[in-house]
């Protein structure tokens, strides 16, 4: 244990603290999401037929969530315990738990991908593919499925990177990849000729060699966790506690999908151009709320070592800089957004008919999202205060409670403008309930700390 690194937590001055724990995490999370986001851009330039591919990738877009949500049930249930094990000098119990783990990601590959192959089609028709759009979804899925094990291993295995205090290490296995993923991409799409199957190709081999650079440290010398074949087998106690803890992130990550499927199957009855259209938007509000998910990565440390060192003020301090910054990164971006829809959709399109669709959806679409940096601040205070269930529930009021009857009842009122007006008006609600819930429940949790 690093005795001075726990004391800067606890007396360095807060503001210079907060953004020197972020800024690694907010750089490493938005270097990933050049993974989603790369493939579409270039995607949408395809000639001919870029709007058409990109509404058959974007409908690819909730089982690939799906998928990669089985890796937060070992990379945020398994991590956690091996670091707790560590710092009691179990390191047998960590090994077990590492291999396990690794042992478990090779199990989520299997299952899924083969459901996947085995119902493809019917599952893409699902998820809103149309008969024009579901050969460039099947070209894409098909390729990506062969690489569900590089991306189980480089998202499941690099959060035990982190729990050895090698942050860095973490965060290259990220980068390289992505940076790969934006060399290959034009190179197979482009060069190649190769169009969405080139682009599943260049993100497969670009998520391989994150998965290799996560391996050869854990199996490397410089690893103090190495993944050890001596830890594999299986033992019921260890994936039983893994599963119990990863559960909850599980949960959040693979509502992701569901709502996925309820937005584009709604949206596929009004037309391809509007699933394109909802690709395009969605993209657009990771560039918002991805830099706040490092952002919260970075300060819930801060937060969580003063609570439990019973440092009311520096909690509430750290709160003051956190609720300020993340609102208002968030309502700028997404006031940018709001104004610009124009130069948003063009990025991602030459097609002036989906440009002009995304124009004239756009502010709809984010409306509620303007003031959702209130939500990731204080939903992200309460897991760093161990309130982790009311988290869960803001989660789901969001996206299951709010979001997807929304989407189902208001489309026959409103046409298409009430699907996306669903997101607009459960954004909106959810973030004003959660912080109502935050400010009522925020004064209680620090009652609890005695001193």
């Amino acid at each position: 244990m690093n005795n001075r690194y726990e004391e800067r937590l606890g007396t360095d001055r807060m503001l210079p603290l907060v953004f020197r724990m972020a800024l690694p995490a907010v750089a490493a999370q938005f270097v990933n999401l050049l993974y989603n986001i790369v493939d579409r851009i270039y995607i949408g330039h395809i000639p001919g037929i870029g709007t058409e591919a990109l509404a058959g990738v974007g409908v690819t877009t909730s089982i690939v969530i799906l998928i990669s949500s089985f890796s937060s049930i070992v990379g945020a249930g398994g991590a956690p315990l091996a670091a707790m094990a560590l710092g009691q000098g179990d390191r047998e119990r960590a090994g077990r738990i590492l291999g396990n783990g690794f042992v478990m990601l090779i199990l989520f590959t299997v299952i899924t991908s083969l459901i996947a192959y085995i119902f493809m089609e019917p599952i893409l028709l699902l998820t809103g593919a149309s008969e024009r759009t579901l050969p460039f979804a099947v070209d894409y899925l098909s390729v990506y499925l062969l690489g569900t094990l590089f991306v189980e291993i480089s998202t499941g295995l690099n959060t035990f990177i982190n729990s050895q205090g090698r942050p860095a290490i973490a965060m290259w296995s990220v980068v390289i990849g992505a940076l790969l993923n934006i060399i290959l991409d034009p190179i197979f799409i482009f060069t190649f000729d190769m169009g969405v199957k080139g682009a599943a190709i260049a993100t497969v081999l670009s998520q391989a060699v994150s998965a290799i650079w996560v391996l050869r440290f854990l199996t490397s010398r410089s690893a103090s966790l190495p993944l050890e074949r001596r830890y594999m087998r299986p033992k019921k106690k260890i994936v039983l506690s893994v599963v119990a803890l990863g559960v909850s992130p599980f949960i959040m990550a693979s509502t992701e999908s569901l709502v996925g499927f309820v937005l584009n199957g709604s949206l596929k009855h009004f037309g391809d151009i509007y699933v394109s259209a909802l690709a395009i938007m969605q993209s657009a509000m990771q560039f918002a709320s991805v830099p706040l998910v490092g952002f919260a990565q970075g300060f819930i440390p801060v937060v969580s070592y003063n609570y439990g060192h019973a440092n009311k003020d520096r909690v509430k301090q750290c709160f003051r800089i956190v609720v300020i910054f993340m609102f208002g990164f968030n309502f700028l971006l997404i006031l940018f957004m709001i104004l610009c829809p124009h130069l948003v959709a063009s990025v991602f399109t030459d097609d002036e008919a989906l440009i002009e669709t995304v124009s004239h959806v756009m502010s709809l679409f984010l409306a509620g999202m303007s003031i959702f940096g209130l939500q990731r601040a204080c939903q992200n205070m309460f897991v760093a205060l161990g309130q982790a269930k009311i988290s869960i529930f803001i989660a789901l009021l969001r996206k299951v409670i709010l979001l997807v009857p929304l989407a189902l009842i208001l489309p026959h009122f409103w046409g298409v403008e009430g699907i996306f007006a669903a997101e607009a008006i459960s954004d909106a609600t959810a973030a004003v309930c959660c912080t109502a819930l935050f400010a009522w429940q925020f004064p209680k949790i620090l009652s609890r700390i005695k001193g």
